[in-house]
């Protein structure tokens, strides 16, 4: 069995002939590792068609494992696995351009700076993984790929929890709809991201020879009859226990697409009036048991609306079968501000209100020493207060609807916190959001992929009502069974079925330690194979 060391003495030069070899050889590691992180962002939502290819992230995260392992050291790995990671986030979300640049006013270079000095950055967490399994891999092929996956793990949850955490593409999103699916409710996201990464690494260490191997074949054996027992246990759990332990119950929605301009959405003259009017009407005229309108639908404060307004809309829901998600920016310059979603339905006292807790950097607040950043560009800012974790449900016609505003589904161990108690769990999520900040590009499609892998990891349906797109409904298995067209201006007339019962194992344990687990699974393997290289040193 050959040892990654092995694979870099193979590689190295005949006798007799130069030591340094052909440019062309120089520059194909690096070609590579750029080409597969171009490929593991096309993975999380494909160019052509916006759908996640499990497959192609699997296959280019081996490609870079290859490279890594046939690095000469581990300052060469590092900077193989800092460029694969740039080119991956680069890639995946370059439509941060857009909001900056068309709407925000920042000189077109300077976005493009910004858009790959983030990625960089991010980037760095994936060069120390790629770095250090490249100077601590272990000579057994199957302790490697565990190895490997985590050091990866140990970066994606760096890059979703430092800083405020931006843990938007990745690589576990690229399986909703892969075999890797059956993990979600038992791992979440990073525990996919770590399986992936141990098979990209186990196919990586491949040999022809291998199809030979008796023990390869019983390996593959036994994943896949565990691959197998999962599926079933996860058919059980979703289907026939949920049927037998609870009668479908179905809620009619009506959720609202304004599809108001974003370079117009604040503006006085031209996309305020419009929202107002539009979505007013819409509340009006619906008839189905819960209306949702998105992030910011009213685009003002409750004092800077025209007389009456909220009010009108208070009324109108204060009676009858029918209840309202609305979301609305809250506050005044003494207490601070919220980005909310305001709740209307009949006998109540006050409005039910949520707070967005997870805020977006540069847009709901403002990070120390970036102030010159945001003077840079024309987008109205502020620094927002955060809501808490876990805060209490909506509840109507027997549901517990729990929402969450913009990128707060990105966050599941967030969401999570709400499952600690069987009996007051949600029974339906609720997405409000804007995505018109970034055009028409993928950032919808990916922010659907990462709502599918709640509804997945928790077994709720998710309910999506957003300015732009995707509007849709993902039923508790992950899938979309109802959507409106992106950038068309619309109201989706969609039901619902929620789902109580007991929650799945993810959300039993994320809700009580967050996700210290995975650091600790991170660290530990981290610090064995430390100990290992310590010991084979003492060696010689």
């Amino acid at each position: 069995m050959r040892s990654p060391a092995a694979a870099v003495r193979a590689d190295a030069p005949l006798p007799g002939h130069a030591a340094s070899p052909a440019p062309w050889r120089r520059a194909g590691p690096w070609l590579a590792s750029a080409a597969a992180g171009l490929a593991q962002a096309a993975s999380i939502a494909w160019p052509w068609g916006g759908q996640p290819l499990w497959w192609l992230q699997v296959l280019s995260l081996a490609l870079l494992a290859r490279v890594l392992v046939a690095a000469p050291g581990g300052r060469r790995a590092a900077a193989l696995g800092w460029l694969f990671a740039t080119a991956w986030l680069a890639g995946t979300f370059w439509w941060l351009f857009i909001s900056m640049h068309t709407y925000g006013g920042l000189a077109a270079p300077l976005a493009v700076l910004a858009v790959l000095g983030l990625a960089a950055f991010l980037g760095s967490y994936y060069a120390v993984a790629a770095g250090c399994f490249r100077a601590l891999a272990p000579v057994n092929r199957a302790l490697a790929a565990i190895v490997f996956a985590a050091f990866w793990l140990l970066a994606e949850l760096a890059r979703g929890i430092w800083w405020t955490g931006f843990p938007w593409g990745a690589g576990g999103y690229a399986h909703v709809d892969g075999p890797l699916a059956v993990l979600a409710r038992s791992v979440g996201v990073y525990g996919i991201g770590f399986a992936a990464a141990a098979l990209a690494m186990g196919i990586a260490l491949l040999r022809r020879a291998d199809a030979r191997r008796r023990g390869v074949w019983v390996l593959a054996t036994v994943a896949l009859l565990a691959w197998a027992a999962l599926t079933a246990q996860r058919h059980c759990a979703v289907e026939l226990c949920h049927t037998a332990i609870e009668p479908p119950r179905t809620l009619s929605l009506a959720l609202l697409q304004g599809n108001i301009p974003q370079d117009e959405k604040f503006q006085p003259g031209s996309g305020v009036p419009l929202a107002l009017r539009w979505y007013a009407d819409q509340l009006d005229a619906a008839t189905a048991s819960l209306v949702v309108a998105p992030e910011t639908a009213i685009p003002l404060l409750p004092q800077q609306l025209m007389p009456g307004y909220l009010e009108g809309i208070t009324a109108r829901y204060a009676t009858g079968r029918q209840a309202a998600l609305i979301g609305i920016p809250l506050g005044n310059g003494e207490l601070g501000y919220t980005n909310s979603v305001l709740g209307f339905a009949s006998g109540q006292r006050a409005p039910y209100r949520y707070d967005k807790h997870h805020l977006v950097p540069f847009g709901e607040f403002i990070p120390p020493f970036f102030r010159w950043f945001t003077e840079l560009m024309n987008i109205p800012l502020g620094d927002f207060n955060r809501g808490a974790v876990g805060q209490p449900s909506f509840d109507w016609q027997g549901e517990r609807i729990a929402p969450n505003i913009c990128y707060e589904d990105l966050f599941g161990e967030e969401l999570g916190a709400r499952f600690a108690d069987a009996s007051t769990a949600p029974t339906v999520m609720v997405n409000l959001s804007n995505i018109g900040w970034f055009g028409d590009s993928l950032a919808i499609d990916q922010h659907l992929a990462i709502s599918r892998m709640r509804t997945l990891e928790f077994e709720r349906p998710m309910v999506r009502a957003t300015n732009t797109g995707a509007t849709a409904v993902i039923d508790h298995r992950g899938r979309v069974t109802h959507a409106l067209a992106p950038h068309t201006r619309g109201v989706l007339a969609a039901e619902v079925q929620g789902k109580s019962g007991a929650v799945t194992p993810f959300a039993w344990w994320v809700s009580r330690w967050g996700l210290w687990p995975f650091w600790a699974l991170g660290l530990a393997v981290a610090g064995a194979a430390w100990a290992a290289r310590w010991r084979r040193t003492l060696r010689g």
